[in-house]
């Protein structure tokens, strides 16, 4: 007679509405190392207690598989992964995962003398944080975000940060920016010259704020608000920053609001004075 045995059941979490808030409470002083995780020998798997025939081993089915893969499958299975370095180590990318998110992260040429490159870090085309796989297109994002800065940057760099057009669920989370930060490497930290914040909404504004304290005043320094396109224009060079349609779109519906504000203003004290 065979014999199950089922490992204790756990609850999944959802990563949805991961939101800046939790992302802070994940940025504190948690020891990852302190908490506890399944052994290699837990007993969270079937058994076989007989000597009837087993299944093929995971690997051995996989291997099998490979080899009826045809000459165009596995020229697309290679190009699914790619290998990014991140430090002194390599990280695989899952590439198709990634493929609709890939223009989060731009070279927008560069600004002065020698090669100060502009990076341009779009949060619109970011995941939205209730997709089921969440976790694991943050993860290769983040892989590939890191790595992308260790190919574009040789010298000097800053940082453009376009937050307009975004909605609460695609705006990663404190912990995810903090975590990008730490792991680039620290030639990079420190070259980068600035960080610009294109159209900040009261709530990134707010959050900063927070938590200044717990950022060096180097960075704080570096950390620069731009409220419309023009004024950006001012600081660098647009000739190769790509700006997406998204957020012109935002920036022109902006513009009218305050035009329909300034009308209504002026319309309500015409009226006051016509009145009198």
């Amino acid at each position: 007679m065979t014999i199950w045995k089922l490992g204790p059941l756990k609850a999944e979490t959802n990563p949805s509405e991961e939101s800046i808030l939790s992302g802070l409470e994940a940025s504190g002083d948690i020891d990852l190392d302190d908490i506890d995780t399944p052994s290699e020998n837990s007993n969270n798997e079937f058994e076989w207690e007989d000597d009837l025939p087993k299944h093929k081993s995971t690997d051995a089915v996989r291997k099998g598989s490979l080899l009826e893969y045809t000459a165009s499958e596995e020229k697309e299975e290679e190009r699914r992964w790619r290998m990014y370095q991140i430090g002194d180590q390599g990280h695989r990318v899952d590439m198709k995962a990634i493929e609709p998110y890939k223009k989060v992260i731009s070279h927008g040429g560069y600004y002065g003398d020698g090669l100060n490159a502009i990076i341009v870090f779009a949060v619109c085309f970011m995941p939205e944080s209730n997709q089921p796989n969440y976790r694991y297109l943050m993860d290769n994002l983040f892989k590939y975000v890191i790595g992308s800065l260790e190919l574009l940057i040789a010298e000097s760099y800053m940082i453009v940060y376009l937050n307009g057009a975004t909605t609460r669920r695609k705006m990663p989370s404190l912990g995810w920016l903090r975590k990008c930060y730490q792991q680039i490497d620290r030639r990079l930290r420190k070259n980068l010259k600035s960080l610009i914040i294109v159209h900040p909404s009261w709530f990134i504004r707010t959050l900063l704020a927070i938590t200044k304290p717990f950022i060096s005043s180097k960075f704080s320094q570096k950390i620069r608000y731009v409220f419309t396109l023009a004024e950006l224009a001012e600081l660098i060079p647009m000739d190769s920053v790509t700006i997406p349609e998204c957020i012109k779109q935002y920036e022109e519906e902006k513009y009218k609001k305050k035009l329909q504000r300034i009308d209504q203003e002026f319309n309500g004290k015409q009226e006051q004075k016509s009145e009198q």
